[in-house]
């Protein structure tokens, strides 16, 4: 494991007393770097809306994004699991759950997965959505991996928190509505862009992100104009 990397990622998901903070992207950096230093296949972080109902706000890839909606769709899985009751499940062999969840197994199974961890997003009893990782192969998650995903999810918990402590009223759930309305215009899109250069859904997102990150734009503003054509874009979706 990259310790900079880490040690660097940690900083990055506490700095978000900025006035631009931007949600989605906050997430995708969480399920991003899960990927990359800890071993997962694929990432994806399930937040509660005003509601109380989930919502996928950022995943590492296409397929894990729909897997998610699966789940949330079927009212069935462990992410949802760990949501509602506040505490990590870990399931090293998923063939051997198909019992507890059979729509979700067959499915996580036919997009590849075979293993899911789902650790709270929690303090103390405050829950306001789950980290979830998925392996291609089974078996046991790494024992030091494990304590370094639910410590990331702490400290984006505790992020997402002091957004809503700052203004002391409903602030995250508002944010978190927002967030979902970007996401759907972001998902237009990566649809309309995909559609134009024939790429798939996930390069779409990537060169979305990318552009935003290099003309310091917020990533649902940058959607907008997109889908809108509102203004030149030079040298996205050309």
């Amino acid at each position: 494991m990259n310790d900079q990397l880490l040690a660097r990622t940690f900083v990055e998901l506490a700095d978000n007393l900025v006035a631009d903070f931007d949600l989605i992207d906050f997430l995708r950096l969480l399920t991003d770097r899960c990927v990359g230093m800890l071993g997962a296949s694929a990432a994806g972080v399930l937040l509660a809306d005003r509601d109380g109902e989930l919502r996928v706000m950022a995943a590492s890839s296409e397929q894990v994004r729909l897997l998610e909606l699966f789940q949330i769709q079927n009212d069935e899985g462990p992410c949802l699991e760990c949501f509602r009751t506040g505490a990590p499940v870990t399931v090293p062999d998923l063939s051997t759950e198909a019992d507890r969840w059979p729509r979700f197994v067959a499915k996580a199974r036919h997009s590849g997965f075979s293993a899911v961890q789902a650790l709270p997003m929690r303090l103390r009893d405050d829950v306001v959505g789950a980290l979830n990782l998925f392996r291609a192969a089974p078996g046991p998650f790494d024992p030091v991996g494990t304590p370094i995903a639910q410590a990331l999810a702490d400290v984006a918990t505790i992020s997402l928190l002091q957004q809503r402590s700052t203004q002391r009223s409903n602030v995250l759930n508002e944010q978190l509505q927002t967030a979902l309305n970007s996401r759907v215009l972001i998902e237009q899109a990566k649809g309309k862009l995909a559609e134009r250069q024939g790429i798939d859904m996930e390069q779409a997102f990537t060169a979305l992100r990318g552009y935003a990150r290099a003309h310091n734009r917020r990533l649902s503003d940058l959607a907008r104009a997109f889908i809108d054509d509102t203004e030149p874009l030079t040298g996205l979706g050309t």
